[in-house]
């Protein structure tokens, strides 16, 4: 009957999605990013994020960038567990991000610039899953061949207790958002050499809402729901089979006046012709000796009778007491599948120290450099009681265990990363740029669980994830600029790092746009970019079933950015 207590499984990781970048660090921090992809040795105003120690080439002044996003995201799971509904079954959710944005400010004078950002640097948005994840519906699938141990019990008691189905209405709605609040200062040693030192303030918030209700069971061509099969039929058939066989075990004390007054060697018909048993008693007598597999009774004596009951009396009793623990499973189930739903927040904070460099060796190149040092995250949950999810009881106090649980901790670090890019201008008008990331995962930790036990990032991660982007720009005229790019995404998970709900593929990302000069003060930058995801999967047993589940998903991004500069524009 184990099969019965429902495990929710994989919930508890994450954030719950991140777009263009790392496992959990989001990289696509301006539209000017999105239409050519490869900013880290940019000297403009989004420098503030991706190359902070360029922003010395400023010239003397204020600017300020405004940046948002829309992020659409289509997420798949498919799933071949034996018991779903359907030889394979897939599961799809949508995330939308209509609001992504990235503000920037900086101050430049003489060698020092100050300056500001705002961004979500993980998550980012919302995503729905109309009919829930494998993580939610397997436990209740289990039902069926779970309940199916009942059968024979049902049987012998003239009552068909197999279930040959299930259905269920479930919904779940997460969102994740990783605030970053920035600061820093650049200085220019010489007209090649710029640094800079800053950081990061990072607050965190995921958020779960959704729901488990309506579990039926298929029984004999009817769906019912769950908690009526359970309470209105195989309870009420499991106490009537135990006191049957109570009453089986019971026999031989009521044969026994008729063997200590000499009546032991009478056969049953014999016993009822003679007196010393009603029809009443040999029938009750019967029906308990074909339970202990005796079935002609015709012969057989009172004595026999006797003897043969008290015989199988121990494993009478061994059966009382099969029964009596799958009653008590049941029980516990009957609570399980009735409808519950969820709502939990959690919330954390972190600090994330940043350094970089800027490298101009002459006129047409620039190389920037930065390190962003790992965040350290602990996030607390917060939930009403009864809303975190019930998933089974302790066996010792019978006190409900639940997937979330208030105040509870939990680490969900984002990681250090080191990024190097170029700038090379090719002619006046062509340039072609070029970015590499590094994160290093192995070394954060994301709160993973692995048998429902947190692991350390090494044991779920082989190599650290990393990113290469090369973009190209053309200057049409004095106004205008066309640019496209392209972003190749390596993760470095293992199989088990793999969950329905936050799973890492690889991803090849193209985009292009363009900017133009509204003004001397005011620049508008468009850029559209599309990440298409290699497959991946996650290959695992369930109840000693191999079970298959392959994840998918691909991004859309449409950004648009202005930026203001209250100063001389940017020397040529």
């Amino acid at each position: 009957m184990k099969r019965l207590t429902l495990l929710f499984v994989g919930l508890l990781s994450l954030p719950f999605f991140s777009y263009s970048g790392g496992i959990v660090t989001n990289q696509n921090q301006s539209a000017a990013y999105i239409r050519m992809f490869a900013r880290d040795a940019s000297t403009d105003i989004d420098a503030v994020f991706f190359n902070p120690a360029g922003l010395t080439k400023l010239d003397d002044g204020f600017y300020l960038s405004l940046n948002n996003q829309y992020i659409s995201q289509n997420k798949s799971v498919i799933s071949d567990y034996t018991y779903l509904n359907g030889t394979t079954t897939e599961y799809l959710g949508e995330v939308r991000a209509p609001l992504f944005p990235g503000i920037y400010a900086a101050y430049k004078t003489g060698k020092f610039a100050i300056s500001l950002g705002i961004n979500p640097v993980g998550g980012g948005g919302s995503a729905t899953f109309d009919t829930g994840l494998p993580s939610f519906e397997m436990p209740i699938s289990n039902l069926v061949p779970g309940l199916a141990d009942l059968a024979p019990v049902g049987a012998a008691a003239g009552v068909d207790l197999g279930v040959t189905g299930y259905g269920l209405n479930a919904y779940l709605d997460g969102s994740s958002v990783f605030w970053g609040f920035q600061a820093g200062v650049s200085y220019e040693i010489n007209d090649i050499f710029s640094v800079y030192l800053g950081g990061r303030f990072v607050y965190a918030k995921n958020t779960y809402t959704g729901y488990l209700k309506d579990i039926t069971v298929e029984n004999e061509g009817v769906m019912m729901p769950a908690t009526d099969f359970i309470n209105l039929k195989a309870i009420p058939t499991i106490d009537g089979t135990v006191t049957n066989l109570n009453g089986i075990i019971a026999i031989p004390d009521n044969v026994e006046p008729a063997i200590l007054l000499g009546y032991g060697g009478l056969t049953l018909d014999q016993a009822v012709t003679g007196g010393v048993l009603t029809a009443e008693q040999r029938a009750g007598i019967v029906a308990g000796l074909g339970v202990i597999g005796i079935t002609d009774a015709s012969a057989i004596t009172i004595q026999q009778t006797s003897d043969a009951i008290t015989g199988a009396t121990p494993t009478l009793q061994g059966n009382i007491t099969k029964l009596e623990t799958n009653k008590a499973v049941l029980e516990a189930t009957a609570l399980l599948v009735a409808d519950q739903d969820a709502d939990i927040v959690q919330t954390g904070t972190g600090i994330t120290p940043i350094i970089g460099v800027n490298i101009s060796p002459n006129d047409k190149l620039n190389i920037g450099l930065k390190y962003e040092f790992q965040t350290t995250l602990e996030l607390e949950n917060s939930v009403d009681d009864g809303k975190g999810f019930l998933t089974g009881f302790d066996e010792t106090t019978g006190a409900p265990i639940y997937l979330y649980n208030d105040g509870d901790k939990f680490n969900n670090d984002m990681p250090a990363m080191f990024s190097v890019g170029f700038d090379y201008k090719i002619t006046d008008k062509f340039s072609v740029a070029s970015g590499f990331h590094y994160y290093f995962d192995k070394n954060a930790n994301y709160g993973r669980k692995l048998n429902g036990i947190y692991v350390e990032n090494s044991d779920v991660i082989d190599r650290n994830a990393t990113e290469f982007a090369l973009g190209l720009q053309y200057n049409v005229s004095e106004k205008m600029l066309l640019s496209i790019g392209y972003l190749m995404t390596q993760t470095g998970v293992t199989e088990d790092y793999q969950t329905d709900l936050s799973y890492s593929n690889h991803s090849n990302t193209i985009g292009l746009g363009g900017a133009y000069s509204i003004s001397q003060m005011i620049d508008i930058n468009l850029g559209v970019g599309y990440t298409m995801y290699q497959e991946a999967r996650n290959i695992y047993d369930v109840n000693n079933i191999t079970t298959t589940e392959t994840y998918n998903k691909d991004n859309l991004f449409i950004a648009l950015g202005l930026d203001f500069s209250f100063g001389k524009k940017k020397s040529e």
